[in-house]
């Protein structure tokens, strides 16, 4: 299972070594993409389908299913890491992120999240400051209300 927050560091070259604790769970070649909160969503290559939840079994003539798997498929790069578990992280992608030099990495259980650290101490801020408002939106979202 992956867990828990890494720092790191991304150089000027946008190269960033992959933690060695979700290396170790995610192997050497792993798929990055856009995430929805400015980060990029990190996944094992054999677990690529991951990707696919909520919209698996859903017909191609779906518009939501179309979008949400252009969105996540068509912003992804498949990347090998070198042996010092550092990946190159495409400019369009660094964009998204808004990545800048310092970065964390966020292990939720199938995936890693990288965040720009200064983003992610913003949001995690603003989460944090009421977190039983989430379990409220869950509940909305599987209809127990």
């Amino acid at each position: 299972m992956l867990l828990g927050q890494i720092e790191g560091k991304l150089s000027k070259k946008h190269q960033v070594a992959l933690p060695k604790e979700f290396r170790e769970q995610l192997g050497e070649t792993v798929i990055v993409t856009k995430g929805f909160n400015n980060y990029l969503q990190i996944v094992a290559k054999k677990s690529w389908r991951v990707l696919l939840e909520g919209t698996k079994d859903k017909p191609f003539t779906d518009q939501g299913t179309r979008d949400l798997q252009r969105y996540l498929f068509g912003n992804a790069v498949e990347v090998t890491l070198d042996k010092q578990g550092r990946m190159l992280i495409p400019e369009f992608l660094i964009g998204y992120g808004k990545l800048d030099k310092l970065v964390i990495f966020i292990g939720v259980e199938r995936y890693v999240e990288l965040w720009d650290k200064e983003v992610f101490t913003k949001y995690d801020a603003s989460v944090s400051k009421a977190p039983e408002l989430l379990t409220i939106n869950l509940s909305k979202s599987e209809g127990h209300e």
